[in-house]
């Protein structure tokens, strides 16, 4: 078992990328070509793709378009130009859409009390976009079922009843309308969870933004602010946020919190994440110098939970790779804290993407092999309560094969400059030995400071 310590580091300086990387048409054109024909493969003759504000990504995938405040539903069917159903304010968005579309009107897609008074008949408008009686049509949102939860879980759907019942009109008997999720979200097989070499360079962008967010946090929090006002020293707003910010403080921590008016003091857990567009970094932390600014009964804190926690992460680290399996990843998350004081929840990592947990190969006794393509994030949260609350490494790694890291060194120097400026700060000053195809995306690089008073004191392994 190696032993972890608190070493006087400061917490790295990588650089951050002055624009963020673009997608070329033809990227998406590949897209589009690669889903039409999965969606051939399954037997489907047209396919929904629906998006809201919150479960925007299987669209934004395939098209770089995601709806803001409204809906939008894609139709894509054999032998037509597919349809981008879109409200009011997001019209001309959806026309300057990645790919050829007809980007058309469908007032309910908008708010409410704006005029609805001309909204074509859904059916009329599914029909016209290419959806045909005796059609099997697949629907995608952004989730599915299993036998777990329904006898038939290709008929359970998570989009609108509204759209569902007239496709089921339009397309006949039982068991026409099918959920597809699985084509772009399928852990192991779906479009989304192989990543072109650009696309992890997009993510990048993401990922350095989350992290920054959060160093500047550890740096800059002060007892006497109020959340509100630690939170505003991350300095937010670069992308379209992944999930909410959070940041949580004192007895009543929650992790999924967001910020509130309670005044921090010394002594206190604080937690926080950030996650944009292709990342997400979180971190705990006490508002201490050190442990002797620690409440009596978590005193021990880092030998208790931070030290083996970091053994943890470390190993999950240095074990992940091209040809890993998920349950080798589990495996070694429940080797180090599968008793019931770390009480694990959630999987132990997952895949990263537009939305922040696409899905996850990661689960006991997951015979799914990692793949180069795949950005993943280090997931591994032990619920313990007070008074230690819980100990967090939350950032992303990108897998590449070596014909994959030349592209990405040919066509991004800069950001395989700081992958590997992150390699060598994690082997050199952490003790990580990162595989060659692992790529740390975050500027936090694993950095673990338990004491945020003390940024400069992180742990590694010695």
């Amino acid at each position: 078992m190696p032993t972890v310590r608190l070493i006087d580091a400061k917490l790295p300086e990588f650089g951050v990328p002055k624009s963020r990387p673009e997608l070329s048409r033809g990227t998406y054109a590949a897209r589009l070509a690669a889903l039409s024909k999965a969606r051939r493969e399954a037997g489907i003759d047209a396919l929904l793709i629906y998006a809201d504000r919150e479960h925007a990504a299987n669209l934004a995938w395939l098209t770089n378009f995601d709806p803001r405040f409204e809906e939008a539903l894609l139709i894509i069917a054999s032998g037509t130009t597919p349809t981008l159903l879109a409200g009011p304010e997001n019209l001309g968005r959806a026309q300057n859409a990645a790919i050829e579309v007809e980007a058309r009107l469908y007032p309910p897609f908008g708010l409410l009390g704006q005029d609805r008074s001309r909204t074509p008949a859904l059916e009329e408008v599914l029909r016209n976009a290419g959806v045909a009686s005796g059609h099997r049509v697949g629907v995608l949102g952004w989730k599915y079922f299993s036998t777990y939860e329904a006898a038939k879980p290709e008929s359970w759907f998570e989009t609108p009843s509204y759209i569902i019942d007239v496709l089921r009109k339009i397309a006949g008997p039982d068991g026409r309308v099918v959920n597809a999720n699985r084509l772009l979200m399928d852990a192991s097989t779906g479009l989304r969870a192989v990543n072109e070499v650009g696309q992890i360079a997009q993510f990048e962008f993401g990922a350095v933004a989350c992290s920054e967010a959060l160093k500047r946090l550890i740096s800059n929090i002060k007892p006497g602010m109020t959340e509100f006002e630690a939170a505003q020293e991350m300095r937010l707003g670069v992308l379209p946020h992944s999930c909410h910010t959070m940041l949580s403080s004192g007895d009543d921590l929650v992790g999924l919190d967001s910020p509130t008016g309670r005044v921090l003091e010394r002594g206190d857990p604080v937690t926080s994440a950030v996650g944009y567009w292709g990342g997400l970094s979180s971190r705990i932390g006490w508002l201490a110098e050190d442990e002797g600014g620690l409440p009596l009964a978590s005193a021990d804190y880092v030998e208790r939970l931070a030290a083996p926690y970091f053994a943890c992460a470390a190993e999950w680290y240095e074990t992940i790779g091209i040809g890993v399996t998920g349950g080798e990843l589990d495996a070694v998350a429940r080797k180090h804290l599968g008793t019931p004081f770390f009480n694990l929840v959630l999987n132990p990592g997952h895949l990263l993407h537009i939305d922040e947990w696409m899905n996850t190969p990661i689960y006991p006794g997951s015979k799914e092999q990692l793949v180069s393509g795949q950005a993943i994030q280090c997931d591994i949260i032990p619920a313990v309560g007070a008074p230690y609350y819980s100990a967090n490494i939350e950032d992303g790694i990108a897998l590449l094969d070596e014909r994959g890291r030349d592209e990405l060194k040919e066509k991004f120097p800069d950001v395989w400059g700081r992958v590997q400026a992150r390699r060598a700060f994690m082997g050199d000053v952490l003790g990580i030995r990162l595989k060659p195809e692992v790529l740390s995306l975050s500027n936090l690089a694993a950095a673990m400071p338990p004491f945020w008073l003390s940024p400069g004191r992180i742990l590694a392994k010695t």
